[in-house]
């Protein structure tokens, strides 16, 4: 199987490389821009299956399709959890959410494995897909949440809550006033439920709220630790992979 990455940001890239050569999976070739890997397709032979960024750094990645006819199985990588990412399942072998996990990786190997050769003879909307990141997506996001207290419902504003975590395969909203609540819903259901404006999810761990946030430290391993208002149970921490997004969120 030849395999090519096409992904801006080199450390994710060969992250995203030593997972998949832990599956046997062997990456040929590495691109990280639009330009590069257009020069590289009119001069190559295309491979069997391509990770796919969305955003590189000199563009959106669909301008490659623009200028040549690629003839692989794709499967995107993406930051953009908060778009109907309905249309990425219809139109490739899989997608991924950034930061990439393991278990996620090696069931989209699966599936491009089990599908082949047919994989090779998807076809893509890349005009559909791109009108759903270029232009937002008009929706209504949720305002409030509920939650149990004894026999009691509590309704939580999405204002009054700093971060949303995950702890022991359970979902709790934190605060503004320093109390946390148990919540029935996942972080990835959130992802759907709440508006990018406000909300980030900087890990798999935690979204944090951008008005929560009191300060911004360097970190280890290129990482940014968070210091918000009220919350300091543990180490709030914007994974490695997601720094960039992050940093781009903020503006």
């Amino acid at each position: 199987m030849n395999v090519l990455i096409i992904e801006d940001e080199k450390p994710s890239a060969r992250y995203l490389q030593r997972m998949l050569e832990k599956q046997d999976v062997n990456v040929s070739q590495m691109l990280h821009s639009v330009e590069e890997a257009v020069n590289w397709f009119q001069n190559n032979p295309h491979p069997d299956l391509i990770f796919l960024d969305i955003q590189l750094s000199d563009g959106l990645s669909f301008e490659i399709f623009d200028a040549v006819e690629v003839n692989s199985a794709i499967i995107f990588t993406t930051a953009f959890d908060e778009y109907a990412l309905q249309a990425f399942k219809l139109n490739s072998i899989d997608y991924l959410l950034k930061p990439i996990d393991e278990e996620e990786l090696q069931a989209a190997v699966k599936k491009y494995k089990s599908l082949k050769p047919a994989a090779q003879n998807v076809q893509f909307n890349f005009e559909d897909i791109k009108k759903l990141l270029v232009n937002s997506v008009e929706r209504e996001y949720k305002k409030r949440f509920i939650t149990k207290i004894g026999q009691h419902i509590k309704m939580i504003s999405v204002d009054e809550i700093e971060c949303f975590y995950s702890e022991n395969k359970g979902t709790y909203a934190h605060t503004e006033d320093g109390r946390d609540y148990l919540l029935e819903t996942t972080l990835e259901q959130l992802e759907q439920e709440l508006s990018p404006e406000t909300f980030f999810r900087i890990s798999r761990k935690f979204y944090i709220n951008i008005n929560s946030i009191k300060d911004i430290i360097s970190y280890t391993n290129s990482r940014l630790q968070l210091k918000l208002n009220s919350y300091k149970d543990q180490e709030v921490i914007v994974a490695r992979e997601r720094v960039k997004d992050f940093k781009l969120w903020l503006e």
